[in-house]
């Protein structure tokens, strides 16, 4: 089968170079891996440009390429809410505000930390959910590279997924978390250097912001101001977009998902911890430069992108190929190979620490030695892969991919953040309130996805709306429950929740050391961006 790319040697190459990069680093760190404090969180002994570049680079994956690329194309700048105010307000407030009482109470994972601040149960569901949840996404990655390879290469689509999800195994299982945040950060750098030439070139062809502009519909280049009405691409006003999006859906991913947050806890200080986030924050601003910028410039060039044969996903792909030489295309592919493996190796990863210390530790195996627990991890990354591998034929059933890792995020993350955001905040949250609110929040998005006949415009409208109720559902049950039931000792709260214990001042720290001035520094970039595009 023909592909829309023709490898040379050279581009073989540089694939292959890649590939094997990948297995040295998870060799080279297996020496250094021997505890499970090194495997399962890097020894708490990294620097905060490599957790905030992991941090970044573990939500960029092949979905984001691909799919915002798409997205692009279609909505337009629209589109940039996803980035702008759907991460970065909730990635200051994770560095501010959540990342102290993580950092403080020393938990291994997010559901130790809900063990920690309520009781056991609430732990178990959250594991479960979580568990389920990261395998899913890991399935959605690999589907999509071997659907994107079977297209533009010609191999098949079972060989594409076994192949990606074989060099995942390997790394991750030798090295743990550092083999994967290494190469998370060697996959950032790689996909900058492998996209953004595309950004580049396709604005010297159509002669810069202008020529772009003015071969795009009208209101391609604002991002707000047509979200007056639900008459836009999103389907749903502002809002919506700020509630759903902004809010609950983009808090909830940043602030409580252990696939970002187990890279925080790699950090070496708790500072360092905080400033990780943030950093991020820096980082991610700009990333429509790589995927949504190159929507527009795949729109401009080939006018009748997503009529006919050629789809919207295409939009990056296509672009490669125009603008490609023999040897960039190797690189152009590549980056896209590691976009997808960056995602799928995050969420085995935090798979993988979930299941031995929240489950396996908790029910099955409970006083184990340290190095059981390693032995454990690397059989969970081996059956985690199988299971991704499995799962990943789930997402065709879905039209799309985008769409579906919305869903799943709706059933799952925003009722965990709803018992979070009280469990941090409210001294007075029980642990049955944090429970039975956890229990009812998950069991609403189920029933609100399948069983109530309410009609959106889009499926985005449908996430950002179930996501807003179902947190509000979460809040409500968690609030009433904690009315009616014992909370627990203050003096089990310290350092877990606000107004229990000192929080921590930097006062005296160089500005670009400390959490708060780096922060808002984020945020005044933040809304200059906004109102530029506006």
């Amino acid at each position: 089968m023909n592909g829309l790319f023709h490898l040379h040697a050279v581009d073989y190459f540089i694939i292959i170079v890649y590939f094997a990069f990948a297995l040295i680093i998870g060799f080279m760190l297996r020496k250094y891996t021997k505890t499970g404090k090194d495997f399962f969180l890097s020894g708490r002994a990294l620097p905060t440009w490599i957790t905030g570049i992991a941090f970044m680079s573990a939500n960029l994956g092949a979905t984001e390429l691909i799919g915002m690329s798409a997205g692009g194309a279609e909505y337009g700048m629209i589109q940039v809410h996803f980035y702008w105010i759907g991460a970065i307000p909730a990635m200051i407030f994770m560095g501010l505000y959540m990342m102290p009482f993580y950092y403080a109470s020393r938990a291994r994972s997010v559901p130790e930390y809900l063990k920690l601040r309520f009781n056991e149960a609430t732990r178990g569901v959250n594991a479960i959910a979580f568990g389920a949840m990261t395998l899913l996404v890991s399935g959605i990655s690999l589907y999509s590279m071997g659907l994107l390879f079977k297209t533009l290469l010609g191999w098949s689509l079972t060989g594409s997924i076994i192949l990606s999800a074989a060099i995942v195994l390997v790394y991750v299982a030798l090295g743990g978390l550092t083999s994967s945040i290494f190469n998370e950060v060697t996959q950032f750098f790689l996909i900058v250097l492998g996209i953004l030439p595309v950004t580049i070139i396709g604005l010297i062809h159509l002669g810069g912001w202008n020529g772009l502009v003015a071969k795009l519909p009208d209101g391609f280049t604002h991002a707000w101001s047509s979200l007056g009405s639900n008459h836009n691409a999103l389907g749903t006003n502002w809002l919506g977009v700020v509630l759903g999006l902004g809010f609950v859906t983009s808090f909830a991913y940043w602030t409580i998902d252990f696939l970002v947050v187990q890279r925080a806890f790699a950090a070496k200080s708790q500072r360092a911890a905080q400033v990780t986030p943030i950093f991020a924050s820096f980082i991610k601003m700009f990333i429509p430069a790589i995927n949504i910028m190159v929507g527009l410039i795949a729109l401009a060039v080939f006018p009748h992108i997503g009529h006919g044969t050629m789809s919207y996903n295409l939009a990056l792909p296509a672009l490669l190929a125009k603008y490609y030489p023999v040897g960039l295309v190797g690189l152009g592919v590549t980056a896209l190979m590691a976009s997808f493996m960056s995602g799928m190796a995050g969420n085995i990863s935090a798979f993988t620490t979930v299941w031995t210390y929240d489950i396996y530790q908790a029910y099955i195996k409970k006083d184990a030695t340290d190095a059981h627990y390693v032995w454990m991890g690397r059989v969970a990354t081996i059956a985690g892969v199988v299971l991704a591998v499995l799962f990943s034929y789930i997402a065709t059933g879905f039209p799309s991919i985008m769409d579906y890792m919305q869903t799943l995020f709706s059933f799952f993350n925003a009722p965990i953040f709803g018992v979070f955001l009280l469990g941090m905040f409210w001294k007075r949250m029980t642990p049955w309130g944090g429970f039975w609110g956890l229990v009812s929040g998950i069991a609403f998005a189920f029933i609100f996805y399948f069983f109530i006949p309410i009609h959106f415009a889009t499926p985005n409208a449908g996430n950002f709306w179930r996501s807003w109720w179902v947190w509000v559902v979460t809040t409500g049950v968690g609030i009433l429950v904690s009315l009616v039931t014992k909370p627990k000792p203050v003096e089990e709260l310290k350092g877990i929740v606000l107004g229990v214990g000192k929080y921590r001042s930097y006062k005296g720290y160089a500005w670009y050391k400390r959490p708060g001035v780096l922060g808002i520094l984020s945020l005044v970039i933040f809304v200059i961006l906004n109102i530029i595009f506006w």
